[in-house]
């Protein structure tokens, strides 16, 4: 996935999940945060960052956060990029005859996608990985009630016999494993297990990230 017109910046704060400050195009620019998570490790004082520029004139800001730079790895932190590259990777292997649904509803809960073809149904959850430790990705970095609800969804799935799978879009290269992070919540680590051991398959590669695209690469190792 391409974006369109990316400038770089300095990360100065963020007042609130939603908005940060930073120093881009000779001045303190106020820009939309594509991601509500909490991204501490990330977001710091004048860490370098990208925005993409909105062609919307009537938008409330200007410009939105999509990538920062840790060190030597450049991270994707646009919250709403792994639906569209996982679909961009996803549409060309699709079995023949199969036809890719999006928000598909399921039980109690909306899933990311559902993939119906003459095997029957296959329900996929995609999640966003932008927490780095050491060389390892691990998620989530913040609770998620949400995610642990996909989790019995899909493990519920699983157990009546549909295809069900979690996919991690891991925000960066070059990751030596996925795992989840029990420390910051442990429910989703012990509901990740659960659905594994019913059958529902968990799964994550890493992406190509440059400041203006983001592309899936390769298969990481998931450690649970």
């Amino acid at each position: 996935m391409q974006y369109e017109t990316v400038v770089p910046g300095r990360f100065l704060a963020r007042p609130n999940r939603f908005i940060a400050r930073v120093e881009a195009e000779g001045g303190v620019q106020t820009v939309h945060v594509k991601n509500t998570g909490r991204c501490r490790e990330l977001l710091v004082p004048g860490a370098a960052v990208y925005l993409e520029k909105s062609g919307n004139p009537r938008r409330k800001t200007a410009y939105d956060l999509i990538a920062v730079q840790k060190g030597d790895l450049l991270i994707n932190m646009d919250a709403q990029a792994p639906n569209r590259v996982f679909a961009e990777w996803l549409i060309p292997r699709l079995p023949q005859g199969a036809v890719l649904r999006r928000e598909y509803a399921y039980g109690d809960s909306r899933l990311d996608f559902c993939v119906e073809g003459p095997r029957g149904r296959f329900l996929i959850e995609v999640k966003g990985v932008t927490l780095e430790e050491g060389g390892a990705a691990r998620f989530p970095d913040a609770p998620t009630e949400r995610g642990v609800k996909h989790l019995r969804e899909l493990r519920k799935a699983a157990e009546a016999g549909l295809g069900a799978a979690l996919f991690f879009v891991v925000q960066m290269e070059g990751m030596r494993s996925v795992t989840p992070n029990d420390e910051t919540h442990p429910a989703f680590g012990a509901a990740l297990r659960e659905a594994a051991a019913a059958g529902v398959r968990v799964c994550a590669y890493d992406c190509a990230v440059t400041p203006g695209s983001l592309a899936i690469r390769n298969e990481v190792p998931v450690l649970l």
